[in-house]
């Protein structure tokens, strides 16, 4: 979905907000970049505003901004990602015979 909407969204709305979602789209970041990341993500969301109606931004939409902070922080997600844990829990509740 992050390599199609950049391009979805090319002949639907300006040039400001479209450059604003391929920037929130990019995969990898260097560390280097996560303070400029956190100085351009207020922009990026104005630039939004201009184009999307209010009712488009909620709170997931400000969630961005406290993503950047976490992503400082704490580092990547795929550090700190549960997904393995539940899936290797799976795995052990298939032994279990006895569900009492």
């Amino acid at each position: 979905m992050q390599q199609v909407l950049p391009l979805a969204l090319r002949g639907l709305i300006a040039l400001g907000p479209r450059m604003a979602i391929m920037r929130i789209c990019i995969k990898v970041w260097n560390l280097i970049d996560i303070d400029s990341l956190r100085l351009n993500v207020a922009i990026f969301l104005n630039l939004l505003e201009m184009e999307f109606p209010p009712s488009f931004f909620d709170i997931m939409t400000h969630l961005v901004l406290h993503l950047v902070e976490e992503l400082n922080l704490c580092g990547p997600i795929a550090t700190r990602w549960m997904y393995p844990v539940k899936q290797y829990m799976k795995t052990l509740k298939k032994y279990v015979h006895n569900l009492a």
